[in-house]
Formats: C-alpha cells, sequence, structure tokens
C-alpha cells in the first residue's frame, strides 16, 4: 500500500493534464565525484566547515563519523551503543544530533570531541533529521515530518507531506537547503523539495542514473539513494547512498515540460 500511495502522489508531480500547476521536476549535472566509504550504511549526512558528518546504521555497526570530502577519508569516529540501529542527524549548532530507527532513544553529542552529552526519547520509528536556526525537522518514514524544539527535543507540531494534494510516504533523509526541505524518498532516486511550513511539494529532484545498480558495487537491495548534505556558504549539493563507493557534488537542472 505505501509503494502504491508514494508512486501514485510522484506520477501527480508530472501528469500532463496538470503539468501547468504541478511542481517543476529537476534532472542533475555532476560537478564533482569523491571516494564514499563502501561500508557505510549511510543514515544522516550534512555539512560543517568543510567535511562531512555522517551517520551510519545497522546493529552493531552504527556509528557517526567526520569525513574528510576529498578523500572520503574518515578522520573521527564515534560507536553507537550495539544494541541500536543508527538513523539520521545532523549538525546543530556545537552539537551533532543523531536518531536511532526502532529504539525511541537520540543522542546529543559534542561536535568536536563526540563525547555523549544528552540523550532524548520520542516516539515510533526514527529516519531523517535536518534542522534550520530556529528548529529540527524529523522524518520516520511516514508521510509526516515532525518539528522538534532543538533545546529540548520536545516535539511542537507536524507537518503532512503532500503532492498535488497526496500524501507521499517513505520520507527519508533530510537536509534544509536555502530555505526548503529536501527528502530522499526512501527506496527510490528521488529527492523532494518541500515547504517546511505547509508539507507541499515544491519540486521533485530524479537522480536516476547518478549511480546505477550495477556500478555500485553491492548486490546489496540495501544499497538505495540516501544522503544529503548542504554547503551553505559554497552553495554546493551532495548526495549519496547507503554503502556507495562515491559521493556525488551535483547542481540541479530543471526539466522542460511537454
Amino acid at each position: 500500500m505505501l509503494k502504491q500511495l508514494t508512486t501514485f502522489a510522484i506520477a501527480a508531480l508530472v501528469v500532463a493534464s496538470s503539468a501547468h500547476a504541478a511542481p517543476p521536476v529537476y534532472g542533475f549535472v555532476v560537478k564533482n565525484t569523491y571516494p564514499h566509504d563502501p561500508q557505510a550504511f549511510t543514515q544522516g549526512l550534512s555539512y560543517r566547515d568543510g567535511y562531512l558528518y555522517e551517520s551510519t546504521g545497522q546493529i552493531g555497526h552504527s556509528t557517526i563519523r567526520k569525513v574528510d570530502i576529498k578523500t572520503g577519508k574518515v578522520v573521527q569516529k564515534a560507536d553507537l551503543p550495539a544494541n541500536v540501529f543508527g538513523e539520521g542527524s545532523t549538525a546543530v549548532g556545537n552539537t551533532l544530533v543523531g536518531l536511532t530507527w526502532q529504539s525511541q532513544v537520540g543522542y546529543v553529542f559534542d561536535l568536536k570531541t563526540f563525547k555523549l552529552k544528552q540523550q532524548f526519547k520520542y516516539e515510533g520509528e526514527g529516519w531523517g533529521l535536518a534542522g534550520d536556526a530556529k528548529q529540527l525537522y524529523m522524518s520516520d518514514g511516514s508521510a509526516a515530518i515532525r518539528i522538534l524544539d532543538p533545546k529540548t527535543m520536545k516535539e511542537l507540531r507536524r507537518i503532512q507531506v503532500t503532492a498535488e494534494g497526496q500524501p507521499v510516504p517513505r520520507l527519508n533523509e533530510l537536509e534544509f537547503v536555502n530555505g526548503e526541505l529536501y527528502s530522499n524518498v526512501w527506496g527510490t532516486d528521488l529527492i523532494l523539495r518541500i515547504d517546511p511550513d505547509s508539507g507541499k511539494v515544491l519540486g521533485l529532484i530524479d537522480l536516476t542514473g547518478l549511480l546505477p545498480p550495477e556500478a555500485r558495487g553491492t548486490t546489496s537491495v540495501d544499497a538505495v539513494l540516501n544522503g544529503i548534505a548542504w554547503d551553505d556558504k559554497g552553495k554546493r549539493l551532495f548526495v549519496t547512498g547507503k554503502l556507495w563507493p562515491k559521493l556525488f557534488e551535483i547542481e540541479l537542472v530543471p526539466r522542460l515540460r511537454r
């Protein structure tokens, strides 16, 4: 059912009969390609001061890490408890905030030392996390995005993400880009551009062909697009995937409507 709803909602973006009103569709141009740890089960990705901050998943292998973009080398790492499945993360001020999948616990680490500062609780699953200067945005695999207070980690409200009036579930890794919320749609090569106030989909980014399945170096069904990072100063957009051997800097290119 989730797959049907997702397909329907995304298809609605490009229906010819409503093309004049539908959100724009974007392709991409690869600006640069960098190495990425092919063992990294990428869950969260963010950029700060020349480095990527990445969280990885899987029971017994979940980590947070600081990564040199140009070389893909992990320059700092901390393991999450062995009994949790790490999920999305984002850099907030002088901290790195991370979620777990089904343990209903989140962590706040010192961004410099990676020492644990605090834990917080939430109901349901944790998937993606992003933040702006005022609040955090959290996905849980549904069409809803939770708005959290970054100081207390308490939920303030929720928005429903819709495309042409239809909810779009399976929202995963998140990033805040130029006042918009970007979200991977889990299991697809698609990223949504979302109005963070209304939840309305403002655009669809189609990354089909960026790294075809046969070029991912693994037959794992989990090796899907997942990872968005934005360099606000340099205006650079980075994307990667779970178990992908490459990280890409891309530029969005509007597609002409038929």
